[in-house]
């Protein structure tokens, strides 16, 4: 089971994993998310991950992922799905992102995102399996693109020879540069060796 609420998140992990899994997601069982109250994404991937396995008694996968800015001391980090409040948008965020680096040269926008996924057998499980990622990149002076979802229009790749966003790239590249591809690749090899 794959507990997450986030409809963007759960294309791509249903991308990544392919036919090797059969995906169930907390919201088709009517699951409750958990509370991320965790400091760190190691901490509300482990939490997301055994809340879900708990109500539903199967094993889940959770990640935590966001985006590390570096002129912003790491900021959004583990808040960047609720950076401009709680109930904030993707473009409540990225607006506030963009005035927070407002005076910021491009040489100094550099970012990261950041993933941690998590499987657990069981809620107790006292050994999950815990797979990271980072993709290195840095942040645009405006949007652009229309895919994905999150800060994506804003994400440049720094690996990309043509200077594109996250949300401009297609879903197959996007995965296989991603910290949440690099996060799922890792998972599944773990996975497959246990």
């Amino acid at each position: 089971m794959l507990a997450t609420g986030n409809p963007g998140k759960a294309k791509e992990f249903k991308r990544m994993l392919g036919e090797r899994y059969r995906i169930v997601l907390q919201s088709e069982l009517n699951l409750e998310a958990a509370e991320e109250t965790g400091t760190t994404f190691l901490e509300n991937a482990l939490l997301k991950a055994r809340f879900a396995s708990l109500q539903s008694g199967k094993p889940a996968i959770a990640d935590d992922s966001g985006l590390e800015v570096d002129a912003l001391d790491g900021a959004p980090g583990v808040f960047s799905a609720r950076y401009a409040g709680e109930d904030a948008t993707d473009a409540d965020n990225n607006a506030k992102l963009l005035e927070a680096l407002h005076d910021v040269p491009e040489a100094k926008r550099t970012a990261r995102f950041r993933a941690v996924v998590v499987y657990v057998e069981h809620a107790e499980d006292p050994q999950p399996i815990v797979a990271e990622g980072a993709w290195e990149g840095r942040i645009a002076f405006a949007a652009s693109g229309q895919g994905g979802f999150g800060y994506d229009p804003l994400f440049i790749d720094t690996a990309d020879a043509q200077g594109r966003s996250s949300a401009e790239l297609t879903p197959a590249e996007k995965n296989a540069r991603s910290h949440r591809g690099q996060a799922v690749k890792h998972l599944c090899g773990l996975l497959a060796a246990r």
